[in-house]
């Protein structure tokens, strides 16, 4: 079984970090993987920095640039990944753009992951329905999960069809803003959350953007499986460090 569907069978909600890979210098990706495990870090979503970033917020865009300037690329990254199974054992994703994946070619994309050990992909400009027509049966064929987004303009249809498709979970973006750009939820979002839940998907929810604390974390988790921060844990990662990771794990699950 993917480590992904273990991890979503646990009863626990769950606590997944996104981080741009090859910040905040090129050869920090590994070490940071290992402190977030440590910390108590369900899943990690690794960043795949690219030069277009089109629905991340400054933060994430300036790690992601700086990644780049570092010198950080596909090679680079799965090179430095080729033996993350030997002391890391929870679900790591890769989140990037499809342009360098396409420029990789998706079959030896997939094939490197598979080799590796990275259990799913999370690919923001990848339509679902050229995901399902084209390349559905290649990430099968590699025991790869794919994980599509849904936002609160994403229409029933589109939401029961991108569930019908799946096989691990749905990334809910908790606003159709960019990462980062907001502290806490309202009522509008609230009501998102609880018109999803009520919906009753065969996939869990995780809920993305507009997670920065452990308040903001319990109220998403309320209606979902889990919860995913990035740009905050970026921001204290740039601020403290590597050292403090854990501080930062435990201030978000006391």
């Amino acid at each position: 079984m993917n480590r992904i569907n273990k991890k979503l069978q646990e009863d626990k909600k769950l606590l997944s970090i996104y981080f741009s890979a090859g910040y905040p210098t090129l050869n920090d990706t590994v070490s940071i993987i290992q402190n977030l495990e440590k910390s108590g870090v369900d899943m990690i979503e690794i960043g795949l920095p690219f030069s277009d970033p089109l629905a991340d917020g400054p933060t994430i865009q300036a790690s992601s640039t700086q990644a780049l300037k570092n010198g950080m690329t596909t090679e680079i990254l799965f090179n430095q990944l080729k033996d993350i199974r030997k002391t890391v054992s929870i679900p790591l994703i890769i989140m990037g753009y499809f342009n360098p994946i396409l420029q990789y070619g998706v079959e030896a994309f997939c094939k490197t992951c598979q080799e590796i050990g990275i259990d799913g992909l999370i690919i923001p400009d990848l339509p679902v329905d050229v995901y399902n027509e084209h390349y559905k049966a290649i990430f099968e064929t590699y025991g790869l999960i794919n994980v599509f987004l849904i936002t609160p303009q994403t229409s029933v249809e589109r939401i029961n069809f991108i569930d019908s498709i799946s096989n691990g979970f749905i990334y809910m973006v908790s606003s159709a803003s960019v990462t980062g750009s907001s502290s806490g939820f309202g009522e509008t979002q609230t009501s998102y959350f609880k018109r999803i839940a009520n919906m009753n998907l065969k996939n869990p929810q995780i809920i993305g953007f507009g997670i920065s604390n452990h308040d903001t974390f319990s109220q998403a988790t309320q209606y979902a499986k889990g919860a995913i921060i990035g740009s905050a844990f970026i921001k204290h990662l740039t601020q403290n460090g590597l050292a403090s990771i854990s501080k930062f794990v435990s201030q978000i699950l006391r």
